[in-house]
């Protein structure tokens, strides 16, 4: 059998934890909590019924929401259409304007263009030379008829760390809704829902080790009647989302959520050692950078590029799981949209790549990362011939 490549593509997906597949399992066959949580009256129903809410209550308590501003879907590109879609068509009347920026993930930007063609006016904010998207350029951007702005929380390429809290107190005071994409903070990013001027925000089970096909869109109480529906058919998840709940998946993605929250310090810490060692040892190779902010940023994502000549990516793909652009441009094969932003050409682009550190990285998968690394520079001349 050949050896696995080393993974560093948390960013991209997470691995299942173990004690998160135990609970999954545990709600699937005849013998386990099997039953339909949402229209079952008799003990098999409620049983499920009962986990699904706890399982709401565990995502809530990560976040700083009440179990009752938690709506299930099926992740956060759903959840992002829900927002987005939701908070436009529930306007009634077309027209309006919505703020986002261009380094949004394609969720988000794909959905903008569709609320273009509609008659909706976007504005794509230009991200600083840090990555960061400021609450001075918002306010900048806010008009009479902007009625939503929706910013990332954490980038999924550069890992960079908005202002969310100063952001959202600017969209609150002109009264516009503020929706956040926070797949990629949860668990990472100490969020207070409670606290912050947020009023939609989307998760995925699948960045924190939880299943596939499970995310989650928090619903504060100035969007609960600014928000229409996307899927119809029995009006569950208080009207906002029909279909028949995956008590499976739910109770997973509660069980990750509360797993966060338990080990949030420790975890954080370890990556942040990680990160650390990963760096002193690549800051030998000439012409490499850290691309956005060294200070406001997650210790989890890093975005690299290596100088003209000083790299050969190709070398790396049997032994490194990395990402050479997103997820979402890599069906494509196009340079990242959040690098060409940031003002890099497609040469640039090409060698830059995403070193992702999650829960299960070792320091022996740093050293032989590294190691891996300066080798593919070493074979670079070759291939830039």
């Amino acid at each position: 059998m050949n050896k696995r490549p080393l993974y560093f593509d948390y960013a991209a997906t997470t691995p299942v934890d173990e004690r998160v597949i135990k609970v999954m399992v545990e709600c699937l066959g005849f013998t386990g909590n099997f039953g339909n949580p949402a229209s079952s009256s008799h003990a098999f129903g409620q049983q499920a019924r009962q986990s699904v809410e706890q399982a709401r209550r565990q995502v809530a308590e990560l976040v700083g929401a009440t179990p009752g501003q938690i709506v299930w879907t099926s992740g956060a590109t759903e959840s992002n259409n829900l927002a987005l879609k939701g908070v436009a068509q529930a306007r009634g009347a077309g027209g309006g304007h919505i703020i986002t920026s261009q380094i949004e993930h394609k969720a988000i930007l794909d959905t903008a263009r569709q609320l273009q063609d509609a008659g909706v006016a976007v504005t794509y904010l230009v991200p600083d030379a840090e990555g960061l998207i400021s609450a001075q350029a918002v306010s900048e951007a806010m008009r009479e008829d902007t009625f939503l702005v929706s910013l990332m929380l954490v980038n999924n390429e550069l890992g960079t760390l908005n202002d969310i809290p100063a952001i959202g107190q600017v969209v609150r005071d002109r009264g516009a809704l503020f929706h956040v994409d926070a797949a990629q903070g949860a668990g990472k990013v100490a969020i207070d829902l409670a606290q912050w001027p947020v009023d939609l925000m989307s998760f995925s089970a699948h960045k924190l080790y939880g299943p596939k096909g499970i995310g989650a869109l928090y619903v504060g109480p100035r969007a609960q009647q600014r928000l229409q529906a996307q899927i119809h058919g029995g009006g569950h998840e208080g009207g906002l989302r029909s279909g028949t709940l995956a008590t499976h998946q739910i109770v997973a993605m509660g069980s990750a959520f509360a797993l966060a929250a338990d080990s949030f310090d420790e975890e954080k810490a370890v990556i942040v050692h990680l990160r650390e060692r990963l760096l002193e040892q690549l800051s030998s190779i000439p012409g490499v950078r850290l691309n956005g902010s060294p200070t406001r940023r997650i210790p989890h994502t890093l975005s690299l590029t290596f100088g003209e000549g000083e790299f050969n990516p190709a070398a790396l793909q049997a032994s490194i799981a990395f990402s050479a652009t997103s997820a979402c441009n890599s069906a494509s094969n196009t340079p990242s949209h959040v690098l060409l932003a940031l003002g890099h050409d497609a040469r640039s682009a090409s060698r830059t790549i995403r070193l992702s550190l999650g829960r299960f990285t070792t320091e022996q998968d740093i050293d032989q990362a590294v190691q891996l690394i300066k080798a593919a520079c070493a074979s670079a001349p070759a291939f830039w011939q």
